[in-house]
C-alpha cells in the first residue's frame, strides 16, 4: 500500500520540493521518511524553527544552485581544461558563498543555531579574485597577462593596417570597384572588383557574387598582413590556454573545499526549505512525546484553503487507544483522519504542523487504508482491496503504530462487513496501537460504546440546512442523517415509513418520532424489537417482500422489482433493468412497497413478461393455441 498517496503526503512533498533550490535538497525531500530517533527528531524540528526565524527576520538566504559546479568538478576529475564559462560559474558560486556567510553571521547576535553553519563554509577569496581578474564576459580578459595584452594590441594594429591598405587600393582604383566598402569573405579581408577588371588588381580571388559579376579579391599587400595576423592569433591562443590551465589548476587545488561547501549549501537549502514551507502553510512547531499521546488543536489539512477550512480538535492517548468516527456522507470524516495522520507524519519528518498547538507522539510506523482500492488490472474489488490492506496492516502493527482505516468493513454484505469490522477493531485493540477509524455501521458504534480504551466520535451535521459543519466531537456517536435529509428534501411520509420499517423493523415507527427515538449508539430503539424479530423470523421471511415491491440491492444500491417473494431458504428473485437475479434477503432493502406503486388487481406480468409472452398467455386463456411461453433463467 502507498501510504503517502493515500493521505496525500506526496502532494505536500511536491510543494516542499519546489521551495528547495539545489538538486541534492530536492532528492532528500523526495526520499524523506519518518525519524525514529527522539533526539534526532528534536534537532530536526529545532532546525525548522530556527530557519523560520531567520527567514522572518532577514528574508530569503542567498543560496546558489550548485548543480553546474558539481559537473565542473567532474570535468576536473577527467583532466579537462575549464572554459571561461565554467570558470565564471565557479566564481559566481564563490561569490554566493561569501554572501551566504554574511547572511548567517547576522543571526549570531540573535543566538540562532543555524547561524553557526557559517563556520563550515570556506570562502576561498583568493581563487575568486583570481578568476574575477582574468575572466570577464565568458572570455579571458585582455589584461589577464602582459603577454596577452601585447599580443592583442598587435592583432588590433595588424587588422587596422589591413583595412587601411584595402581602403587605399579601393580609392586609387574606384573605376574597378563594384562597391565602396571592403568585406570579409572566408575569414579574409577582400575588396569587391568588377568581373572585367579582376586582372587589374594584384591579389587572390577569394569568392565571387551569386551572379558572377563581382569578384572578391584579397590584395597582395593585405595578404602579407594577414599572414602576420595569423601568427599573432596563434600566439594569442597559446597564451589564453596557459591562463586557463593555470586557473583550472587553482580550482582543482580548491576542489575539496568546494565539495564541502556544496554539501553545506545543500544541507542549508534543505533546512531553509522546511522554514519556507512552515511560513507558506502558516504552521507551528509541535511538541514531541513518547507517551502515546496525540493532541491537535485547531488542526487543518495543509492542502485545504485555510480561509474556508474548519479547524479540527482531536485528542487520543493515555487511556484511549482508538477513536471510531461516524457521521453523514460528505461530512468530513475522511478529511479528518487524513488531517490527523498527515500532521503526525509531517511532525515526525521534522516539519512544522498546520495546527495552533500540537502534542504528537513518536510512532514506529504509519499504516492506513483509505479509498476504495479497486484495481481492475489485479482483479481486486473494493472489498477485496480493503481486506488485503487490512490484513497487511494487522501483520505489521505493533504497540507504537498509528493506524487509520476509512469506511471499515464496507464493500460487502452489511452483516458480514460489520462482523469483520468488529474483529479488526479487536485485533487493533490487542496490539495496543493508536487507531482512528470511520464507519457507518451502528453495531460498531455500539461496540465502541461498550469497549474499554475506545471512544466514539461524530462529525456534526446541521439538520436545518442539510449541510455538514465539519466539526469533530469526541465522546459521542453520530448518525447517517439519511432520514432527516430525505424528509427535508420532500420524500413522502409513506416512503419514510416504509424506509424506517425496512431499516429498523416494524415497531420502530411511531408517528413522527422514529428519527428521534433511535439511540445514538444503537441500531434500533429497544430490545423488544430484537426479541420480536427472533420470535417471528420464519413468518417474517415469508411476508417480508411481496411481488412487485421496489427494493434496493446492496451494496451497489441498484433498484429492482421483486419477481418472486422470499422462499424458505431466505432467497428472493429481483428484476433488475437488464436481468433477473436470485439474492439473499439480507442484501435487499425495501424501497417502495407494491401497494404504493400499482393499483389494486394490477397485472404484474406487464412488468416481468414481454409483450409477446403476454399475447400468447391471453390466447391460451381464450382458446386452444400451439404457442409456447418461454421463461429464461438468469
Amino acid at each position: 500500500m502507498n501510504i503517502e498517496n493515500q493521505i496525500e503526503f506526496h502532494k505536500v512533498k511536491e510543494i516542499w520540493s519546489n521551495l528547495a533550490i539545489t538538486k541534492g535538497a530536492k532528492e532528500k525531500i523526495q526520499n524523506i521518511s519518518v525519524c525514529l530517533s527522539e533526539n534526532e527528531l528534536r534537532k530536526l524540528l529545532r532546525d525548522t524553527t530556527e530557519s523560520r526565524k531567520m527567514l522572518d527576520q532577514y528574508g530569503m538566504p542567498p543560496l546558489p544552485d550548485v548543480r553546474e559546479t558539481r559537473e565542473i568538478l567532474k570535468a576536473l576529475e577527467k583532466g579537462q581544461c575549464l572554459t571561461p564559462f565554467q570558470l565564471e560559474r565557479v566564481e559566481r558560486v564563490l561569490a554566493a558563498i561569501h554572501r551566504l556567510k554574511a547572511y548567517l553571521r547576522r543571526g549570531l547576535a540573535a543566538g540562532n543555531s543555524i547561524a553557526w553553519y557559517h563556520e563550515d563554509l570556506e570562502e576561498m577569496e583568493e581563487l575568486r579574485e583570481e578568476i574575477c581578474q582574468k575572466i570577464r564576459g565568458e572570455a579571458v580578459d585582455d589584461f589577464a597577462s602582459k603577454e596577452l595584452q601585447q599580443i592583442r594590441r598587435q592583432i588590433v594594429k595588424c587588422e587596422e593596417q589591413m583595412r587601411q591598405k584595402a581602403d587605399q587600393i579601393m580609392r586609387s582604383h574606384k573605376e574597378y570597384m563594384a562597391d565602396q566598402y571592403s568585406t570579409q569573405r572566408n575569414g579574409r579581408l577582400c575588396i569587391p572588383v568588377r568581373k572585367e577588371y579582376k586582372l587589374k588588381i594584384p591579389g587572390s580571388v577569394i569568392d565571387k557574387s551569386a551572379t558572377g559579376s563581382t569578384f572578391f579579391i584579397e590584395p597582395a599587400s593585405v595578404a602579407k598582413c594577414y599572414e602576420e595576423l595569423q601568427i599573432h592569433r596563434i600566439n594569442e591562443e597559446n597564451e589564453v590556454y596557459q591562463i586557463l590551465y593555470a586557473l583550472t589548476a587553482l580550482v582543482a587545488e580548491s576542489s575539496e573545499g568546494l565539495r564541502e561547501d556544496m554539501e553545506v549549501i545543500e544541507k542549508l537549502d534543505f533546512i531553509f526549505s522546511k522554514g519556507k514551507l512552515s511560513a507558506d502553510l502558516d504552521a507551528s512547531e509541535p511538541c514531541i512525546n513518547t507517551e502515546r499521546r496525540i493532541v491537535l488543536k485547531d488542526a487543518r489539512h495543509p492542502l485545504m484553503d485555510r480561509r474556508i477550512n474548519v479547524p479540527l480538535q482531536f485528542e487520543t492517548g493515555n487511556d484511549v487507544r482508538g477513536i471510531v468516527i461516524t457521521g453523514p456522507n460528505t461530512g468530513g470524516k475522511t478529511v479528518a483522519i487524513k488531517t490527523v495522520m498527515l500532521n503526525c507524519i509531517m511532525a515526525q519528518c521534522g516539519l512544522h504542523v498546520t495546527c495552533r498547538e500540537a502534542d504528537i507522539c513518536m510512532n514506529s510506523s504509519y499504516l492506513c487504508d483509505i479509498g476504495d482500492g479497486q484495481n481492475l488490472t489485479e482483479n481486486l474489488s473494493t472489498f477485496s482491496a480493503h481486506i488485503k490492506n487490512v490484513l497487511e496492516i494487522l501483520q505489521e502493527i505493533d504497540h507504537d503504530s498509528l493506524v487509520v482505516l476509512d469506511e471499515l468493513g464496507s464493500g460487502t454484505d452489511p452483516a458480514e462487513g460489520m462482523g469483520i469490522a468488529v474483529a479488526t477493531l479487536e485485533e487493533l485493540k490487542k496490539s495496543g496501537c493508536l487507531f482512528v477509524v470511520t464507519t457507518h455501521y451502528p453495531e460498531i458504534k455500539e461496540y465502541a460504546g461498550r469497549s474499554e480504551h475506545i471512544l466514539n466520535a461524530r462529525m456534526t451535521f446541521d439538520k436545518e440546512t442539510l449541510s455538514p459543519t465539519y466539526q469533530l466531537v469526541i465522546g459521542e456517536a453520530g448518525e447517517s442523517c439519511a432520514f432527516h435529509i430525505a424528509r427535508r428534501l420532500g420524500m413522502p411520509e409513506e416512503m419514510l415509513r416504509a424506509a424506517a420499517r425496512a431499516a429498523y423493523g416494524e415497531d420502530i415507527y411511531r408517528g413522527d418520532t422514529f428519527l428521534e427515538n433511535r439511540k445514538p449508539g444503537g441500531s434500533v430503539r429497544g430490545s423488544r424489537i430484537q426479541k420480536t424479530k427472533k420470535q417471528g423470523r420464519k413468518q417474517e421471511l415469508c411476508t417480508k417482500y411481496n411481488r412487485g415491491d421496489s427494493v434496493m440491492v446492496l451494496p451497489d444500491k441498484k433498484i429492482g422489482i421483486v419477481c418472486e417473494p422470499v422462499n424458505e431458504k431466505g432467497v428472493l428473485r429481483v428484476q433488475l433493468p437488464d436481468k433477473k437475479i436470485w439474492i439473499n434477503h439480507k442484501r435487499v432493502r425495501l424501497h417502495v412497497p407494491a401497494a404504493q406503486l400499482y393499483p389494486e388487481e394490477y397485472d404484474l406480468s406487464i412488468v416481468f413478461d414481454s409483450v409477446e409472452q403476454r399475447k400468447y398467455r391471453h390466447e391460451m386463456e381464450r382458446k386452444y393455441t400451439d404457442k409456447t411461453i418461454e421463461y429464461k433463467e438468469d
